[in-house]
């Protein structure tokens, strides 16, 4: 298995240092599976390229399966997969690069830290669904891609494509992104892991996401195939990505409304790339430390301790459970926070209630089970949340005594809007957030100043509490534009309340810590 990583970024020889292998040596890794080296094609001025030839044992590799595995008798010793790329290849990548991968490099940290042009090649790599496959994952993620098929034989071309292809990534790329990219989206692309996939494959995921995962379209397909569409395990994933956002899980793996396109008809309809609509995502946690891939530990110096290694094809361990949420909570913080204001509007007795920024639509569901509750209105500026919301609700089947309650509409929270005034309660469930500093005071005279309603709950994340996520560098979400701490929500929540004739309660929402305060902070703002 060969993969090669070029850049022009002159001096190119840098590159070296950021992948932290002299460009003057072959340097050798051992794996469970074979040998990993890493040598220098080209190293000028101009251009530098640097070699990432894994060696695969296929006898050894035979030796270290479980004593249940299928036993295909020749096919275990005469199979073309050692010699196309894989996920031993991403898992060699993981284990060799694995301080370039977490983007650390004293010697050159301006360089670690920004894009330089790249040029990355993998000459055979399974591509299950065909070369449009490697553009729907390539591309977002900002790089040119050429997926040229591999013939099954050049000599008959009436044969035709083989399921591999010769692919080439170019773009302007931070180098540990492209690491990342490499190490998730290749064994994706061939759908199938060589080692036992167990709870852990959820960090790692996670980690090597950062930045990226989130706001990717097809991230609900790329974490189904990542995890071998263990269903305990693709759970994990999107609640850990919930509850740093603004989502629920249903928002990050929206339901299936198509058929799968002709070239991937063998795969099952949730599995198709482009399948359902997709939403804004929570971020996911930066790289901290190196990644170790499940079966193949490291003992030092890059060398892997021997362990079963079997195909994901062939076998599946048992699903996982679903983490408890952050700071011991049994639940979901978002659905604490989306509990939290429900409680909160009881207590105020609001029989009419408008949703600002009401994205899919969780909060308004919740509030359309409660009969007491006479007015429910959502407002977003976002005309595809609206759509996300009816579809949530299932507008077009809702009962009309059910459907009489409910209003949507789109509206910008900057702007005076007379549909915005009338109601018993407003509520801002982690809105103001995601407004620039500058136009928060056209939010507080909108809101406050000119609608008026009688009660109006605020949430916003308490900035404090990050440090308690583990994986977590920046906020919490890629469109925050700001998050603060306690005294900043309260110095915030005191001004606005003396500006507009309020009084405001603060409470915690979810497990308080001791030092750092609850993970999301509340104020109930009361007309007095």
């Amino acid at each position: 298995m060969l993969l090669t990583i070029s850049t022009t970024t002159r001096p190119a020889t840098d590159l070296g240092f950021l992948l932290h292998k002299h460009p003057g040596r072959v340097q050798e890794f051992g794996q469970s599976f074979g040998v990993a080296r890493v040598f220098y094609p080209e190293a000028a001025e101009e251009r530098c390229t640097a070699a990432l030839l894994l060696e695969v044992d296929a006898v050894r590799l035979v030796r270290s399966r479980g004593h249940s595995s299928p036993d295909f008798s020749l096919g275990q010793y005469v199979n073309d997969r050692p010699y196309a790329a894989s996920s031993m290849l991403a898992v060699a990548l993981a284990d060799v690069f694995r301080t370039a991968r977490a983007g650390h490099c004293a010697s050159r940290p301006e360089l670690a830290a920004g894009p330089i042009d790249l040029e990355v090649v993998v000459p055979a790599l399974p591509c299950r669904g065909g070369p449009e496959v490697a553009h729907r994952l390539f591309e977002p993620l900002g790089w040119q891609v050429e997926a040229r098929p591999v013939p099954l034989d050049e000599g008959f071309p009436e044969w035709g494509d083989s399921r591999y292809v010769r692919l080439t990534l170019r773009g302007a790329v931070r180098l540990a992104d492209a690491l990342n990219h490499l190490y998730v989206l290749l064994p994706v692309l061939d759908d199938a892991k060589h080692y036992w996939m167990a709870s852990d494959e959820v960090d790692k995921l996670i980690r090597a996401g950062e930045g990226w995962l989130a706001a990717h379209p097809e991230r609900a397909w790329i974490t189904r195939r990542y995890l071998g569409r263990r269903t305990g395990l693709t759970r994990a994933v999107f609640a850990r990505l919930a509850e740093l956002g603004d989502d629920v899980e249903e928002d990050l793996e929206p339901p299936v409304e198509e058929e799968p396109a002709a070239e991937t008809a063998s795969l099952d309809a949730a599995d198709a790339p482009g399948a359902g609509t997709p939403v804004s995502a929570a971020p996911v946690a930066d790289v901290q430390a190196a990644d170790v891939p499940t079966a193949d530990v490291p003992t030092g110096d890059g060398q892997a301790a021997d362990a079963p290694v079997v195909d994901a094809s062939l076998a599946q361990a048992p699903a996982a459970e679903v983490p408890p949420a952050v700071g011991g909570a049994a639940r979901p913080l978002n659905l604490v926070r989306r509990d939290a204001v429900v409680q909160a509007l009881a207590e105020a007795g609001a029989r009419s209630v408008i949703d600002l920024g009401c994205g899919s639509g969780q909060l308004l569901a919740e509030l359309l089970a409660r009969p007491e509750i006479t007015r429910v209105t959502g407002a977003d500026v976002s005309a595809r949340a609206l759509a996300l919301a009816a579809r949530r609700l299932r507008l077009d089947r809702m009962p009309e005594t059910r459907r009489g309650r409910l209003e949507l509409f789109q509206g910008a929270l900057t702007y005076t809007d007379a549909r915005f005034a009338g109601y018993d309660a407003a509520v801002l469930m982690e809105v103001v957030e995601h407004v620039d500093p500058p136009r928060l005071p056209a939010l507080e005279r909108v809101v406050f100043g000119e609608a008026r309603p009688g009660v109006v709950v605020v949430t916003t994340p308490n900035s404090e509490y990050n440090v308690r996520y583990e994986f977590l560098t920046g906020m919490r979400h890629p469109d925050h534009r700001f998050e603060w701490t306690r005294a900043e929500f309260s110095a915030w929540a005191e001004a606005v309340a003396r500006e507009h004739g309020y009084q405001v309660a603060y409470r915690p929402v979810g497990e308080p810590d001791p030092e750092v305060g609850p993970p999301t902070q509340m104020g109930v703002f009361s007309r007095g």
